[in-house]
């Protein structure tokens, strides 16, 4: 039998995700959250779905704003199930940005408003991407109280599927050994000190990546203290591993990719 499986692998293509060629939203997802057309049909009741959302995701400003914050958001669907169909879940799943406040979108009517002007780069992430974008980097996981959820997909993203080691993104033992630190959780009052000497002992240039919503915005929970503002935010409770690696190839120059401007184009060819 092992010999029948090893003579398909020759026989047939490898069944290994082309980076260059994924997409952001996929079908089988539910992605985060979209007002849809009927939001225009006079002001909208969107207060339930706002009072339902577990970590506050939703803010209502106006009858006629509504505002996301992509980072807190669990993409659980609890807030389209109960909109009215005035939201819906797109698919969207790249949730990663490099700065923080690219993960806030605010929508008037309906309609998604201006996108921010992208965020300079800072001399740490410049100098980093430059060493990085060609051998790829070393990063030590480091669980600040979280689920184990985004540890999961960490290890899924080593299997033969995503094949983190092609990008050269691979986990160390030990923090002297890394380039970054990966963090998952909202930080416990137990793992911030933890953290801290992690990210103390490793030679510069470095990174920090909150990866999963509890390392973003804390989640359900407060978000306790970081060493320094992560250089990547990767959302989502917990994040696919094609996601997590887009956000590692986005941090190294290997993807151009802004959140806004993706999740904007997505919805105007939908209309």
């Amino acid at each position: 039998m092992n010999f029948l499986y090893e003579l398909k692998s020759f026989l047939f293509p490898k069944n290994v995700l082309d980076f260059d060629k994924a997409s952001p939203v996929n079908p089988n997802s539910r992605g985060i959250p979209v007002p849809t057309a009927k939001m225009l049909e006079g002001p909208h009741t969107l207060k339930l779905a706002a009072e339902v959302c577990p970590t506050g995701a939703i803010q209502i400003i106006s009858d006629s704003e509504v505002q996301f914050d992509y980072g807190k958001c669990l993409q659980c669907g609890l807030c389209t199930e109960c909109s009215a169909g005035k939201l819906r879940d797109s698919g969207f799943i790249y949730t990663f940005a490099l700065h923080r406040e690219e993960l806030k979108v605010s929508y008037v009517n309906g309609r998604m408003q201006k996108i921010k002007d992208p965020h300079p780069l800072a001399p740490n992430q410049n100098l980093f991407r430059s060493l990085t974008k060609k051998r790829g980097f070393l990063y030590r996981e480091v669980a600040a109280s979280g689920n184990n959820t985004v540890e999961s997909e960490l290890n899924a993203s080593f299997n033969s599927v995503f094949d983190s080691e092609r990008e050269g993104v691979r986990c160390v033992a030990s923090p002297k050994h890394a380039d970054a630190i990966v963090f998952s959780g909202p930080v416990g009052i137990n793992m911030s000190a933890p953290l801290q000497t992690a990210w103390d002992v490793m030679a510069e240039p470095k990174a920090l990546i909150a990866c999963g919503t509890e390392a973003v915005s804390g989640g359900l929970y407060p978000m306790g203290p970081l060493p320094k503002e992560p250089d990547l935010y990767i959302s989502g409770d917990p994040p696919r591993p094609d996601v997590i690696l887009q956000g590692f190839r986005l941090l190294m120059g290997r993807f151009s990719f802004r959140f806004q401007e993706a999740l904007h184009k997505i919805l105007e060819n939908e209309k």
